[in-house]
């Protein structure tokens, strides 16, 4: 195994569950103990916040967008940097930010960088345990998908679904409209025409409505 990948997975393997804190859905990890944990075992290791070239500022801002902040660690002759903007308590960018806002979030980058070497990177992916640890601490996992129905053919669905019944039951006829007369207040009831067909009382009712502007009335 060569010197950068041992160097990987012996910060990898390392439990920081117990210096974590969770805030607006983020888990944080104390950069203090996380530089201490690396500086112990990599007294060469460097890190290095980066300046705006054009301001000499510790951060880039951008009115629309916000301030973003950089850093760089060395681990083993290996560099790599990391950035993070500047965010509220609902995880947006924040617009303004004070000097303290910056700062934290320039420790919470070093952190971020960190963890590109190995130490807490189960943070980010979402695990709750490094690989290989004590099996006497749970590790949370996802629930698995839900399986996808198979669409039925010609549209047809399953008996039971998107029915007003249940199984075994004949379903009920609708019940048919019922409309008022106007003047009289008498339901109205289907009677025979002059061709001595049963006239519907929808349609009555809609003769009726043409007739006399959107009223009802009976026969009567």
């Amino acid at each position: 195994m060569d010197e950068k990948r041992a160097a990987f997975e012996e910060l990898y393997n390392i439990n920081v569950n117990d210096k974590t804190e969770k805030k607006n859905g983020l888990t944080y990890l104390s950069w203090a103990w996380a530089w201490a944990e690396v500086a112990k075992r990599f007294p060469d290791a460097t890190y290095e916040i980066v300046f705006d070239p054009a301001t000499n500022l510790p951060y880039s801002y951008d009115p629309e967008t916000g301030y973003m902040v950089y850093t760089k660690v060395t681990i083993n002759g290996t560099t790599r940097m990391m950035w993070l903007p500047v965010m509220d308590y609902r995880n947006k960018a924040l617009l303004p930010a004070s000097m303290t806002d910056i700062n934290k979030t320039i420790m919470r980058c070093l952190t971020k960088n960190l963890a590109m070497f190995g130490l807490g990177l189960y943070i980010y992916a979402g695990e709750d345990l490094p690989e290989g640890d004590d099996e006497s601490l749970p590790i949370k996992k996802p629930y698995p998908p839900k399986p996808k129905k198979e669409p039925e053919p010609d549209g047809l669905k399953p008996i039971g679904e998107d029915m007003p019944f249940t199984m075994g039951e004949a379903p009920k006829p609708a019940d048919p409209p019922k409309f008022t007369c106007e003047k009289c207040g008498a339901v109205l009831k289907p009677y025979i025409g002059p061709d001595g067909r049963e006239v519907p009382i929808r349609k009555h009712a809609e003769g009726s409505k043409k007739k006399f502007g959107g009223k009802v009335f009976c026969l009567d």
